[in-house]
């Protein structure tokens, strides 16, 4: 069988991966593009995750695209909230249509000589795998593992007697009335969970081995949803994003200037919320904060319960698991119905895909990356990965459109192959995901691409000095090599009749 064609192929059908396919059908409406996502369902993470209480970490109005007004009146919204947003803009722009779902995209080619991409899918129903060729790859698949999430081995485990739980893998329908339950971990999983599950539960306790710096928010954005009473939805929208976006850059660039201030104002909200009903010690990081990722609560949700009794939280570490809990290296021990392990996740590139070029593999974490979009030394392939210190969507919009306007640079002057250099030897051993000492990164240094020492090797994780950068600035500034390589005839001829079809459809 041929493998069919395309001038574009995005794996993952994600956040990441909609909101590319709409920026090509808005800004490259003659291009041919199919999205191949190996679940059966638009959404990715939001799709995958299904336990208590799943929602953003991030508010909606930087979370959701540039191009479609988040209109719901919550700032942090649960999971199925966000998936239907997804799904709908995905309805919206026609993507859905160009999605071949079921397919696990296993190895990608690269051929110089073919001037394109062949890719292998694997269907996930099973049968034979099934081949694509693109003259563009776009890796939108985000960086973990959606397999398995990082499930340490912790000592006597298998000697509980009770359901032990990775929140990647929440079993449908789980019974957890009256029970009495231990989350394990400290990040933004765990302070989700507690709070959902705590009322139903007999008691939820957070087992932490250091605590994390936690913010609270208001549930309804007290300005915009006034607001969206007598003006347009995407004047609100824009004047709440722009506001959120600031406001992130403020609170970021204090934390990072005057740690001491801000470490000060968060353990005072942290305080106020309490009401003395919880010793602050298991709130009181022992880092700065952004060292890691801030976590955010609407409301004090997860205070609140604390301060009802219906959750508490416990600093130690395990020294084993036993049949009816947990037993801690402090002594006490914290007995157990169901055990949750949200211990974090695994780091994987581009969804696990064998990437070679030219006969030689490739490994993401032996490249660059340029202006966190291209991959240094592979043709005709960028990915997408968001911000780590604000909102994913905020860069993943950005270098979508970047994305663009390099086809549409490459369109303009007749070249069909682009590449980027290093000319100036610039790497160095920090990640893309640079500047935060989270577990998961620690864990991935050998995976992730790495940095360069200065721009445009260099992420900046900075919203508002990227979009010049992605929007403004030259394609062609020197560190691009472009060529006009040949393809065969058959394949030219194929090219222009799929982009007369796309040109049709939009």
């Amino acid at each position: 069988m041929q493998a069919e064609h395309f001038d574009v192929l995005i794996i993952g059908a994600g956040i990441s991966g909609i909101g590319a396919a709409c920026h090509l059908t808005r800004e490259c409406p003659g291009k041919r593009y199919a999205i191949l996502e190996r679940r059966n369902a638009i959404g990715g993470t939001w799709d995958l995750f299904r336990y208590p209480g799943i929602r953003s970490d991030s508010d909606m109005y930087t979370f959701g695209f540039n191009f479609k007004p988040w209109t719901e009146p919550k700032v942090l919204a649960d999971g199925p909230s966000i998936k239907k947003y997804v799904r709908d803009t995905a309805d919206e722009y026609g993507v859905t249509r160009n999605i071949r779902f079921g397919l696990k995209v296993t190895d990608a080619s690269w051929s110089s000589e073919e001037g394109r991409w062949t890719l292998t899918a694997q269907p996930e129903a099973g049968g034979e795998p099934l081949q694509f060729t693109c003259n563009f790859l776009l890796g939108c698949t985000g960086y973990y593992n959606y397999d398995a999430g990082y499930q340490p081995e912790f000592p006597g485990q298998k000697r509980f007697q009770g359901q032990f739980i990775h929140p990647q893998h929440w079993p449908e329908g789980l019974d957890y009335a009256g029970k009495r339950v231990v989350v394990i971990g400290s990040g933004a999983t765990a302070i989700t969970l507690v709070p959902s599950m705590a009322g139903t539960a007999g008691h939820v306790t957070m087992l932490q081995r250091s605590p994390t710096y936690i913010m609270s928010v208001p549930a309804i954005d007290p300005l915009a949803a006034p607001m969206q009473r007598f003006l347009p939805d995407m004047v609100v929208y824009r004047l709440a994003r722009m506001r959120n976006i600031y406001l992130q850059r403020f609170l970021y660039g204090l934390s990072r200037r005057s740690p001491k201030t801000m470490r000060r104002l968060l353990l005072a909200g942290v305080r106020r919320q309490l009401g003395g009903k919880a010793d602050m010690r298991h709130f009181t990081p022992s880092y700065n904060p952004w060292d890691e990722r801030l976590c955010v609560v609407p409301n004090g949700d997860l205070f609140k319960v604390i301060r009802k009794g219906q959750a508490s939280v416990v600093t130690d570490q395990i020294e084993t698991f036993t049949e009816h809990g947990i037993k801690l290296k402090s002594g006490q021990e914290l007995p157990a119905d169901i055990i949750v392990s949200a211990t974090g996740l695994n780091i994987q590139m581009v969804g696990g895909t064998r990437i070679e070029v030219d006969g030689k593999r490739v490994s993401p974490s032996d490249c660059l990356t340029y202006k966190g979009v291209l991959i240094e030394g592979v043709p005709n392939a960028a990915i997408i990965i968001g911000y780590t210190n604000a909102s994913w969507t905020l860069k993943a919009d950005i270098a979508a459109e970047y994305v663009c306007r390099l086809l549409q640079h490459m369109d303009r002057k007749g070249y069909t192959q682009v590449v980027a250099h290093d000319r100036d030897n610039s790497r160095t051993e920090e990640t893309v995901l640079g500047g935060l000492n989270s577990g998961y990164i620690r864990r991935a240094l050998d995976q992730l691409p790495k940095q360069g020492r200065q721009a445009p090797w260099r992420i900046t994780q900075d919203y508002v000095r990227d979009v010049p950068m992605m929007r403004q600035a030259p394609i062609d500034d020197g560190l691009l090599s472009f060529s006009s390589g040949r393809r065969k005839p058959a394949d030219a001829q194929a090219g222009r009749r799929a982009g007369a079809r796309a040109a049709v459809e939009a």
